[in-house]
């Protein structure tokens, strides 16, 4: 590649930020992909001298902040300090490093523009990192609920001596399981990624990056994890009265309710979970946590739970919609990226009938939020 390529003159301002931007000291690889939460083969492809792929223009935000403030890499763990940490000088440095880096990307993009769609083709960008993108080769498991007897009895196909049987219908939060499945996957292609129902894992499940997707009505694994977390977040799910179905915080000592909300003036079900009545679902809640994984302190523990399927898909495509993920990965970065233990209670809207993606860095959709 010529030494001239406006790509190659990204990478090289990007491996100069990180071998001379401390006055003190060069940074490695391994630094800096935990301080900005992404893998080292991600910084080393960003660096490369000879094919360097174009980070987005989140990740090199994300650089002009570390190396505008150098305190961030003394911090114990690393990490990008949020702009109200910062001192005016930083978020000076930091607009500057910004532009320039901005300027560098997109004479690198109309370098790519410019080339063959073939050469492009072949060299197709990295899904971004985040908090779905684990160190490689480490195992994954999904754990998705199983309809109850009364409900599988009603679907056709879910009987395992019907030569159409089909395994997957069994799963209650097909969307959700769907969606993330897919982004998992593509995150991390040197891992195994296994799908489970409760009652049904073995114990090399519970000591793996562990995921539970839906409710504690009908996941005992979400129960489990919810208990484990030590969460200030409840989830009551009694389906048997109007307005049982809830998510209760402990916020400032005080304790607080959050329900989904069903326009009941519509006869139409409201949502996965067993229907009080008829209504509409425009808008669920949803938990998305993060903990560390008890059974294994080396691995995580993720839920992902509303009070209907539409709450619970929601809070997966926070972090997997391609307009959304990178904003709100950054926003989780910046806001709990030294913790071990998170929570964002989220609203999640149903516009005739279709399920929004929520963006948690405006305010607009985040109900709760928790770390430790």
């Amino acid at each position: 590649m010529d030494t001239q390529d406006p790509r190659l003159l990204l990478a090289q301002r990007l491996r100069l930020f990180r071998e001379h931007g401390l006055a003190d000291r060069k940074i490695r690889q391994a630094e800096l992909a935990h301080a900005l939460g992404l893998s080292v083969s991600l910084i080393s492809s960003w660096e490369s001298q000879e094919a360097p792929r174009i980070p987005p223009r989140s990740r090199l935000e994300g650089y002009a902040a570390l190396f505008a403030a150098p305190r961030c890499f003394a911090l114990n763990p690393p990490h990008i300090l949020s702009r109200a940490e910062m001192t005016d000088s930083e978020l000076g440095a930091m607009a500057e490093l910004t532009s320039e880096l901005i300027r560098l990307r997109n004479a690198a993009l109309r370098a790519t523009t410019a080339s063959s769609a073939v050469e492009v083709d072949a060299a197709p960008l990295p899904l971004p990192a985040g908090p779905w993108q684990f160190a490689e080769s480490q195992v994954i498991t999904i754990v998705c609920a199983r309809w109850p007897q009364d409900m599988l009895k009603q679907m056709p196909y879910t009987d395992q001596d019907d030569p159409d049987y089909i395994e997957m219908l069994n799963y209650s939060d097909l969307d959700a399981l769907f969606e993330l499945h897919g982004h998992v996957r593509a995150a991390n292609p040197a891992s195994d990624v296994f799908l489970r129902m409760p009652g049904k894992l073995v114990p090399d499940d519970y000591t793996s990056h562990l995921t539970v997707l839906g409710g504690v009505d009908w996941n005992t694994a979400t129960t489990n994890v919810l208990g484990r977390l030590d969460l200030p977040v409840r989830q009551i799910a009694d389906w048997s009265v109007p307005d049982g179905q809830f998510f209760e915080v402990q916020d400032h000592g005080k304790t607080v309710r959050h329900h989904a909300v069903v326009d009941t003036k519509r006869g139409k079900s409201g949502g996965a979970g067993p229907a009080v009545g008829k209504g509409t679902l425009r808008e669920d809640v949803a938990l998305f946590a993060r903990g560390v994984n008890p059974w294994n302190r080396a691995r995580t523990v993720t839920i992902c739970n509303g009070m209907y399927g539409r709450g619970t898909f929601g809070a997966v495509r926070a972090l997997t919609d391609k307009r959304f993920r990178d904003r709100n990965a950054e926003y989780v970065q910046s806001r709990f990226g030294h913790c071990d233990t998170y929570c964002i209670l989220t609203r999640v809207p149903i516009v005739d009938g279709a399920t929004l993606t929520p963006d948690w860095t405006t305010g607009e959709h985040t109900l709760f939020e928790w770390s430790r």
